[in-house]
């Protein structure tokens, strides 16, 4: 029996499937096995950019398919097709049945069953027409332009998709789910004689589009943009060495994903191939620290009612107060570690396989004042945005760029810089934290996070922070 509405059961509507001799196909290809499940899922994407003064492409996509795993001990057989048909499925359970040897094994118990639904059944693709969306980025255009007359370059896109989902496994089980996801993104480049610099600003989430077509939020989001550039046209080169590093409320937080979030993903402690391998109950981090992994915040861009292997989403505490408390699971990882899943098995479509992933993953709030930790600072540097970083999983090892920087001098926040980038080791600074900010913030609704090729959305964030002795590359000669 299913836990969805049945407005969601549109894969036996629109397709040649039959639910029952679906169920008992899946029975017979899972029977010996220790886990598995049939994947079913049907997307629709659009993308809108707007570049230059006109509309640069458009676009509609609309995908469905399968993915059947079966999996016993640590070996796992998967085969996907966009076929929907008994056939279909038929030959792929040929082919992930060939992991059985010998008995096999007893299949593992279903997920636990939630009665929450975080999204509704409506299409948010639909809900506004194609002319209106393209009249928004023209809107955007304009008013950008307006703002400054240093603007030359001005580029926006919307992006909307929808997804729906649904999970068999061998004992009839069956979890549905529906995913909408929005996007609006504003970047400008403004200029100075030869000088030209960029400012950017996304927004989004698992919401319709009303809410990127609320005015005041996107004037408000390109107001945001123009900052930036404007702050990056008066930066002048970074600083480099050793110093006191504080980083800013929200955005941010994507150092913590890259550096340690990664780390804390099953796959890898039970690999022994991350730092925090082997530390369960120790302290990892500086008292104070707490972070958690949460998919159940609705409308959050990393946000699900239920994984991609049906399993509902929660709040995950990782490390409480400094100390390791937990890593986020899925199925597979979690049974052989002798742990819970905790709903962090995803999957970046039906032709991939779900493995332990991020969802929303954050650090929670201190009691200092954002000021006062600005003030405590003799000499160092103000991070308030990042763009692209790399990341060694095994080491903890980073490489971050900033895209939006400040000195810090006296107790107060100087010049802008370009072209620092921090370096260090995640584990480590974990342990260099002195200071937590009350303001704890979640981004704007833009993260992807990429791992084993695949790429999921997902969301960070953290209060300000206060680092010590971290390690700054700069271009001041």
């Amino acid at each position: 029996m299913s836990d969805a509405p049945a407005s969601l059961n549109f894969f036996f509507k629109e397709s040649d499937l039959d639910e029952s001799r679906t169920e008992t196909l899946v029975g017979e290809t899972l029977s010996g096995m220790e886990d598995g499940e049939l994947y079913l899922e049907a997307t629709q994407s659009e993308s809108f950019t707007f570049d230059d003064g006109r509309l640069k492409s458009a676009s509609f996509d609309s995908s469905q398919g399968f993915g059947l795993r079966a999996v016993l001990g640590e070996s796992t057989g998967y085969a996907h097709s966009n076929e929907l048909s008994e056939a279909a499925i038929r030959r792929a359970g040929e082919t992930v049945r060939a992991i059985r040897t010998g008995d096999g094994g007893s299949m593992s118990l279903a997920p636990t069953r939630t009665n929450k639904q975080l999204y509704s059944d409506a299409n948010p693709l639909g809900g506004i027409e194609f002319g209106r969306k393209v009249k928004l980025l023209e809107e955007i255009d304009a008013y950008t332009r307006a703002q400054d007359e240093r603007v030359r370059q001005v580029s926006a896109s919307l992006l909307g998709s929808w997804q729906a989902v649904e999970i068999i496994r061998a004992d009839g089980h069956r979890v549905r789910d529906i995913r909408p996801l929005v996007r609006l993104n504003v970047s400008v480049v403004m200029g100075d004689g030869e000088r030209q610099e960029t400012g950017y600003e996304g927004l989004g989430g698992r919401q319709a589009y009303d809410f990127l077509f609320d005015e005041a939020r996107w004037q408000a989001q390109v107001q945001e943009a123009i900052r930036q550039a404007r702050v990056n046209l008066d930066s002048v080169d970074a600083p480099a060495g050793e110093m006191t590093v504080v980083l800013g409320p929200g955005w941010p937080g994507v150092l913590l994903h890259e550096a340690i979030g990664h780390g804390l993903e099953g796959d890898f402690n039970r690999k022994k191939t991350s730092a925090f391998a082997g530390l369960m109950g120790e302290q990892v981090a500086a008292k104070g620290i707490t972070v958690v992994d949460d998919g159940t915040i609705e409308d959050k861009r990393g946000s699900l009612t239920v994984d991609d292997e049906g399993t509902p989403t929660e709040r995950t505490v990782l490390i409480e107060d400094g100390i390791l408390k937990g890593y986020m699971q899925d199925r597979l990882n979690a049974r052989l570690m002798g742990m819970a899943p905790t709903g962090n098995g995803r999957r970046q479509s039906f032709a991939h396989q779900p493995m332990p992933r991020m969802t929303n993953t954050f650090m929670l709030a201190g009691d200092k004042d954002p000021g006062e930790i600005l003030a405590s600072v003799n000499d160092g540097l103000y991070a308030v945005n990042f763009g692209g970083g790399q990341v060694d999983i095994t080491s903890g090892k980073f490489v971050f760029s900033c895209t939006e920087a400040y000195r810090v001098r006296g107790g107060k926040v100087m010049e802008p810089v370009k072209g620092a980038t921090l370096i260090g080791n995640g584990p480590d600074v974990l342990k260099r934290v002195s200071m937590i900010g009350n303001d704890l913030k979640l981004d704007r609704g833009v993260g992807t996070c990429g791992k084993g090729g695949q790429t999921v959305p997902a969301g960070v964030g953290q209060p300000t922070l206060r680092v010590d002795g971290l390690t700054v590359g700069g271009t001041a000669s």
